[in-house]
C-alpha cells in the first residue's frame, strides 16, 4: 500500500497567525489569557494552548474585568467588541485578514444602501461574526432552495461569502442569486479564501489517483468537511478523521493507494501520526504529490509584535539581573 500526501495541506497563513497570537499573548502577559471561542477549529491545537494557560470562553461576561482577551480567527460581531470594551478588556484581534476582508465588503455594500445576502452556514462563528458586523439588512443562505425562498427585495442587492465554503457549491449559489436578482453585486468566486481553494484543488487531484482519502481535521471545521466532500465527489471513499486513532482498518481493505490531506486548521504533526499509523498497518511508501507551495503570511497585531515581545523579555531580564 502506498501513501500519497496532498500539497498543499494543513495550516494556512490565517491559522498560523492566530495560533502565534495566542502563543505570544501568553509570553507577554502570562497565564491566563482568555480566548473568545476556539481560536481555530481543532481540538489538538486548542488543548495545546489550554495547557499553556489559555482559557476558552463563549461569553465575554465570563472574562474578568481588565483581563486579556483574544478574538478567534473566525472574527466577531460588533456587539462582542462592545461587550469586551464595556468590561475594559485588553483586546487582541486574531481575526483572519481574509475574514476581515469579507466584513469590510459587507459593510461597504450596506453603506451604499444595498441589502446584503451572505452565503454561509448558519451557526458558524465566521458567519455569526459577519452578520453581526453589518449595520443594515442582511440575509443568510447556504443552499439553492434557500435562494429560491428569499423574499422580493426592493432596491439594490449585494452578496458576500463565507471563506471556507466549497468553491463549486458557492458558484452554484451565486449563479442562482444572479438569476433571482439580475443587478446583484458581489465579489468573484475567486475571492473565497486562497487556502480553501488551494486545498480543495489538491484534494480533488489527490482523490483522482487513490483508492481512499483520509482528511485530517476537526468535525466542526467547515473547510475540513468541505475537503471530504470534494474528495468523495470524485467517487472514492473519503473519511474525516481528527487523528490517527480514528482510522478504521476495514477502510483499508483492498486499497493500494491511500491519499492523505488536512484541513487548514490541522497541524502537520497529526498528518505525520496518521502516516505512521498507516505504515504500521502495512503501507510501504510515502510520497508527496507535486503541488502549489504557499508563501502567504500575515502581519501580527502590534500588541504581540516582535517589538512587544522583545520589550517584555528585556523587562524580565532586568528584574532577574
Amino acid at each position: 500500500m502506498e501513501i500519497l500526501l496532498a500539497q498543499p495541506r494543513g495550516f494556512c497563513a490565517g491559522v498560523v497567525r492566530a495560533v502565534d497570537i495566542v502563543d505570544r499573548a501568553l509570553d507577554i502577559h502570562g497565564a491566563p489569557v482568555f480566548v473568545f471561542h476556539e481560536i481555530v477549529h481543532n481540538r489538538h491545537v486548542v488543548d495545546d494552548l489550554r495547557r499553556r494557560g489559555a482559557i476558552f470562553v463563549d461569553e465575554v461576561e465570563s472574562v474578568p474585568v481588565g483581563a486579556v482577551i483574544v478574538f478567534s480567527a473566525h472574527g466577531v460581531a460588533r456587539a462582542v467588541v462592545a461587550a469586551a470594551q464595556a468590561r475594559s478588556l485588553r483586546i487582541i484581534d486574531a481575526t483572519c485578514p481574509l475574514v476581515a476582508k469579507v466584513h469590510g465588503q459587507a459593510q461597504r455594500y450596506a453603506r451604499l444602501g444595498r441589502t446584503v445576502i451572505m452565503i454561509g452556514h448558519r451557526g458558524h462563528e465566521e458567519v455569526d461574526g459577519t452578520l453581526g458586523s453589518v449595520d443594515g439588512p442582511i440575509l443568510l443562505v447556504s443552499t439553492l432552495s434557500e435562494v429560491a425562498a428569499l423574499p422580493e427585495i426592493e432596491g439594490p442587492v449585494a452578496y458576500v461569502t463565507q471563506t471556507t465554503l466549497s468553491v463549486d457549491d458557492t458558484r452554484d449559489v451565486i449563479a442562482a442569486l444572479r438569476r433571482r436578482y439580475p443587478e446583484i453585486e458581489g465579489p468573484d468566486v475567486n475571492d473565497i479564501c486562497y487556502a480553501t481553494q488551494n486545498r480543495q484543488n489538491s484534494a480533488r487531484e489527490l482523490a483522482a489517483t487513490v483508492d481512499l482519502v483520509l482528511v485530517v481535521g476537526a468535525r466542526n471545521s467547515s473547510n475540513s468537511n468541505r475537503l471530504r466532500e470534494v474528495a468523495s465527489q470524485t467517487g472514492v471513499p473519503a473519511w474525516l478523521i481528527e487523528d490517527a486513532s480514528q482510522i478504521e482498518i476495514s477502510w483499508l481493505a483492498g486499497a493500494r493507494r491511500v491519499g492523505v490531506t488536512a484541513g487548514a486548521s490541522a497541524p502537520e504533526h497529526l498528518v505525520v501520526e496518521v502516516t505512521a499509523r498507516l505504515m504500521a498497518l502495512g503501507a510501504g511508501s510515502v510520497m508527496e504529490m507535486p503541488g502549489l507551495r504557499e508563501s502567504v503570511s500575515f502581519r501580527l497585531p502590534d500588541e504581540v509584535s516582535d517589538k512587544a515581545l522583545a520589550a517584555v523579555r528585556v523587562s524580565s531580564a532586568r528584574r532577574t539581573a
